[in-house]
């Protein structure tokens, strides 16, 4: 039998500071649509990067409810994929926003 200890609670937490970190980028992003002139490039950028926040938040709540109970599942496939596609999605979006003229 194995007695995971405290690792569940150390994954929720990591899930919790990564969720943080791509809400602040999400925020950073937004500030830069916001004092950059618009267009097309720009709200598209927008938009994306909220949907792929939501996104992530939503993976990110449903992974730290199944690490509840006591011998928590291990992470499933589509879980990690889809978190990382946001992660990447977010980072291009964020990235053409920066790029684009001011």
């Amino acid at each position: 039998m194995r007695d995971p200890g405290l690792q569940p609670e150390r994954t929720r937490l990591a899930w919790r500071r990564t969720t943080l970190s791509f809400t602040v980028v999400a925020v950073l992003a937004t500030r830069a649509a916001v004092h950059r002139s618009g267009g097309a490039a720009s709200v598209l950028s927008l938009a994306a990067c909220f949907l792929l926040w939501l996104g992530f938040v939503a993976l990110a709540h449903r992974r730290v409810r199944a690490l509840a109970p006591a011998r928590p599942v291990p992470l499933p496939a589509p879980v990690a994929v889809g978190a990382v596609c946001c992660a990447v999605g977010l980072a291009v979006s964020a990235g053409v926003l920066v790029a684009s003229p001011a």
